[in-house]
């Protein structure tokens, strides 16, 4: 439950590994090879028999990458991982670079002045990439077979999971209309072909269980210009759904892929996504945005009805931990007991299928490992006088959540009620702001900032991201972030989660979800169309933590107001000691 792997992430494990990898490029000719964190579907979460960079490195972070080559190897990540990259491997085998601050393309001239062969596995790469590393001078980018496959002997296998059928009733539009409206946009190419999992699903109303903790199935769609589409996916898989998806599906097995690609005329890809070998398949692919991203962003109202109530009865599992670390939990309780408590309170529920992702419970300094994950190596007591930051999140049928509360584990250590309400500033900001159409993330992120940036202070991650209706709780394309150039529009989901680490301390975060909605015109305001954020969670943020004199009135009205709103949705979903705690939490500042 707390790692999927016992031996591989070992960080003493690496280094025999990589002599062995070694051992196989001397074969192949290669002067280095690429280890990403993907899989041929490219997306963020991937397969235990997927796991590669985990395998040679000892790294479980969900972005990252591994260059190795014959005498140096190098782990990139960005600086949400700065911490656990350092814990997770081994100093004298990988060093770590800071990317995307430092290119690959950059690192491996600097390491290879000569220049030299890179090997690639071409399934598990974008053509993007690709791209970008073949236009640097020097450096010759070849297709191989996988190295880590060749001597991954006890490699997992694949997962083919049988699909079920997601209700019309929650998706809010057959896959009929879906595929109908899609198909009208493709722009001159006679098919699209998304290898994205949680687009297929989302196109075709299916979902599957061949993902930890993302209800997606391994498979690619060729959607055609008719609307018909070519399901490809393992022919068992799909028995399950037969009915449901009909004729105008057909499903492809994928040692068929080669054969269906080469009878067709011009095919769209999204080079973002697109593994390269499609690419080498296609030969020369019409290039578009992939036109399946923004509708499945866009939620219909029927999404947005079912994810909000999904979140109110997240909500009362959240309550219910929330008094249990309070007023229950053992004086010796660990991290290890935070994440096996709150997933029971959400299994009480009775309508779990699945947490959303591995819960994040770092007390104390392993707060200020931003996407850290409890093992039975790292497990913490709780301990007295401390934070403990709890990020986790559910995989309902009718939604998906994800919500980070910061709680005092006793009396706050110094400085933290000051971070603590900066944050929570930011996070106020966001939540009520309007903005006009046109807008996107990178507008919206300093927003959050502001009040951190006024300490010398800031966060090295973005400030939320999207997020599926049970499918994948990180999703694309919009974001708030400084990174996201894609505007924000109605029925979008998004996580608004500003937070500062202190290393060796603390860390904080404070998360809601929100959604994009029209904002209600204003008097003496311009005839222009207006957005507005909708808060998706209802859940008691800490008032423990926080230093009222800090705050404007404005924002501690805010405060105010949600916390009445979090009594009266969620108060009558609760009773007893439950519901008297949820009043007291809930009490105005």
């Amino acid at each position: 439950m707390f790692q999927r792997f016992d031996v591989t992430t070992r960080p003493d494990a690496a280094a025999p590994r990589v002599a062995r990898l070694r051992e196989w490029m001397e074969r192949e000719g290669l002067d280095a090879f690429l280890v990403p964190r993907a899989d041929r579907f490219q997306g963020e979460y991937v397969a235990p028999s997927d796991e590669r960079l985990a395998w040679i490195s000892g790294f479980t972070g969900s972005a990252g990458f591994a260059a190795i080559l014959r005498e140096r190897a190098a782990i990139f990540t960005d600086g949400r991982y700065t911490l656990q990259v350092a814990a997770q491997t081994d100093p004298a085998t990988f060093e770590t670079v800071s990317w995307p601050a430092t290119k690959l393309a950059d690192w491996l001239t600097e390491a290879m002045p000569n220049g030299g062969r890179v090997g690639f596995d071409p399934w598990l790469h974008t053509v993007t990439e690709i791209e970008g590393l073949s236009k640097t001078d020097g450096l010759e980018a070849v297709e191989c077979d996988n190295g880590v496959d060749a001597i991954w002997t006890d490699r997992p296998p694949a997962p083919a999971e049988p699909m079920v059928v997601y209700p019309r009733e929650l998706a809010g539009r057959a896959h009929s209309e879906k595929r109908a409206e899609i198909a009208e946009k493709l722009d001159g190419a006679d098919a699209f072909l998304t290898t994205q999992p949680d687009a297929v699903c989302w196109l075709l109303n299916i979902r599957g269980a061949d993902i930890p903790r993302t209800p997606v199935a391994h498979a690619m769609a060729l959607l055609h210009s008719d609307a018909t589409v070519d399901l490809i996916c393992h022919p068992g898989q799909a028995e399950t759904v037969a009915d449901h998806l009909g004729p105008d599906v057909r499903v492809v097995a994928p040692d068929r892929l080669a054969d269906l690609l080469s009878d067709l005329g011009p095919t769209g890809i999204d080079p973002a996504t697109c593994p390269q070998a499609i690419h080498t398949l296609l030969q020369d692919p019409v290039r578009m945005d992939d036109p399946i991203a923004l509708p499945k962003a866009r939620k219909s109202p029927a999404e947005i009805a079912a994810t909000r109530e999904a979140h109110l009865r997240d909500a009362t599992a959240m309550v219910r931990f929330l008094r249990w670390i309070d007023e229950e939990r053992p004086h010796d309780a660990t991290e290890i007991d935070v994440v096996t408590a709150l997933e029971g309170f959400r299994r009480a529920t009775n309508m779990l299928r699945d947490i959303s992702f591995e819960t994040i419970a770092g007390a104390g300094p392993n707060g200020a490992i931003v996407h850290y994950r409890v093992t039975t190596e790292t497990n913490r007591p709780l301990g007295q006088d401390t934070l403990l930051l709890i990020d986790s999140g559910g995989q309902y049928e009718d939604g998906t959540t994800d919500i980070t509360r910061t709680i005092p584990i006793g009396a706050p250590p110094e400085g933290a009620v000051a971070d603590f309400t900066r944050v929570l500033q930011g996070m106020i900001a966001i939540s009520h702001t309007r903005f006009p159409k046109g807008v996107a993330g990178a507008h919206l992120d300093a927003l959050a900032r502001a009040p951190l940036w006024a300490e010398h202070k800031d966060y090295d991650h973005g400030t939320g991201h999207g997020v599926g209706v049970y499918l994948g709780v990180h999703e694309g394309p919009a974001r708030i972030s400084r990174l996201s150039n894609i505007p924000l529009e109605p029925g979008m989901i998004l996580s608004n989660e500003p937070g500062y680490y202190r290393t060796g301390a603390y860390g904080i975060r404070i998360e809601n979800l929100i959604v994009v909605e029209q904002a209600e015109p204003l008097p003496g305001g311009d005839a222009r169309e207006m957005f507005a954020f909708s808060t998706l969670t209802w859940v008691p943020i800490d008032r423990r933590l926080i230093d009222t004199s800090i705050l404007s009135p404005a924002e501690r009205t805010w405060l105010d107001d949600y916390h009445a709103t979090v009594l009266e949705r969620v108060g009558p979903r609760l009773d007893g000691e439950d519901l008297r705690w949820l009043k007291a939490a809930c009490a105005p500042l």
